[in-house]
């Protein structure tokens, strides 16, 4: 019976600790290991594209590095330049990776018709009409310009705005302009929570 070149958790730890182990002889006897540092944080990055991102898991957004070849997702690590996270994440930022990677992932517009029981494949830019349609109809339709008393208000109460962890500061800034714009009063953010 031949040996398997299948990785194993059990395989994995055990090269992982003889690693650790001769790096732990080899360093106190003189040998300079920086260079083979050196050489090992440069050969992931070296013909890949690197991206700062934001997790999409919760509310504490922390940083992400995220690296691409050829346009696809090859890595996801954690920004040390990060004030959230330094460089660290938690089990389910380490495996944002596999969610971008999924073959569950969706990649088309679904959209169900009312009182339909099928799903139809459609394109973002329909779905991004269609989205822009009817907000504009809710405003309208709800659109108030003085409140109860006379006093101007120039709102919709009938559409609210939630922001998320994967935003920016300056992109929640520009997202809060847009929804000031569109007479929204109710706003709030997913990190407040």
């Amino acid at each position: 019976m031949g040996t398997s070149l299948r990785i194993t958790r059990r395989r994995f730890l055990g090269g992982a600790v003889a690693t650790g182990a001769a790096v732990a002889v080899l360093g106190p006897l003189g040998f300079d290991l920086e260079p083979a540092r050196a050489e090992a944080r440069s050969l992931h990055v070296r013909w890949q594209q690197e991206l700062t991102s934001v997790c999409n898991f919760c509310a504490v957004g922390c940083g992400l590095v995220v690296h691409s070849e050829n346009g696809d997702v090859v890595e996801v690590e954690g920004n040390p330049d990060s004030p959230m996270n330094a460089g660290s994440l938690c089990a389910k930022g380490s495996a944002i990776l596999q969610e971008h990677t999924s073959p569950q992932r969706l990649t088309k517009v679904l959209y169900r018709a009312p009182y339909d029981d099928k799903w139809q494949e459609k394109d973002w830019g329909w779905a991004l009409d269609r989205i822009a349609q009817r907000i504009k109809q809710v405003r309208d339709e709800t659109w108030e310009t003085t409140n109860a008393a006379g006093v101007p208000v120039n709102r919709t109460q009938a559409i609210a705005a939630f922001g998320s962890a994967v935003l920016n500061n300056e992109e929640c800034y520009l997202l809060t302009k847009f929804d000031r714009g569109l007479g929204l009063v109710y706003m709030d953010h997913q990190a407040r929570i």
